[in-house]
């Protein structure tokens, strides 16, 4: 019922995609029953849902390990699984680089296509899902953009750099929101300059 209410809260918020995360260590026909459940109330409200490239943690190697949609073919067959435009693809550019994945940004991003319509972008050491700010860590932003270019995407460019911004207090956290809104806005200018 959250899971509903939550599709319903970004209708009356004005959204029209609501990230929905698959349960990380279910198949893609496990998870296409929950979201069969929920298209006929995203249909309802005319928001679709995006599913999201996540990870567990291998404690023994020190870095991540598979979960649903944490590698570029997983990722694809959850969107085919349930087969419908209101399922679609968010992709978050941190997951995507993280050792242990066995995918890129521009893998996940080639192979999903048409079907991303939603970025979660933030810096990473390559290693920790670290939310920092994008162009402060290791992540190719370059070839990132190049990819979106490629895959012809429409959609927002949305920074999911909490961690960055926890580091700002009350008083100086306009610094912080001024310095993701430079970020993004580097991002979308690499963009459209290509």
């Amino acid at each position: 019922d959250y899971l509903k209410r939550a599709i319903e809260c970004t209708a009356i918020a004005g959204g029209k995609i609501c990230i929905i995360h698959p349960d990380n260590n279910s198949t893609a026909e496990k998870n296409a029953e929950m979201y069969f459940e929920l298209l006929p109330v995203a249909k309802e409200y005319g928001v679709k849902i995006a599913t999201e490239n996540m990870w567990n943690w291998d404690r023994e190697a020190g870095h991540a390990k598979a979960a649903a949609c944490s590698h570029h073919d997983d990722f694809l067959a959850h969107i085919k699984a349930v087969n419908d435009p209101y399922l679609v693809a968010c992709v978050d550019i941190g997951h995507t680089s993280m050792k242990g994945l066995n995918t890129s940004p521009r893998q996940m991003l080639l192979t999903l296509g048409r079907h991303v319509e939603a970025l979660h972008i933030h810096d990473t050491d390559l290693l920790h899902d670290s939310h920092q700010i994008p162009f402060s860590m290791s992540i190719d932003f370059e070839d990132v953009v190049k990819a979106l270019k490629e895959i012809d995407y429409k959609g927002y460019f949305t920074l999911e750099a909490d961690t960055y911004l926890s580091a700002f207090t009350p008083d100086n956290i306009d610094v912080g929101m001024k310095n993701m809104a430079d970020a993004a806005h580097k991002l979308a200018d690499m963009f459209d300059a290509l």
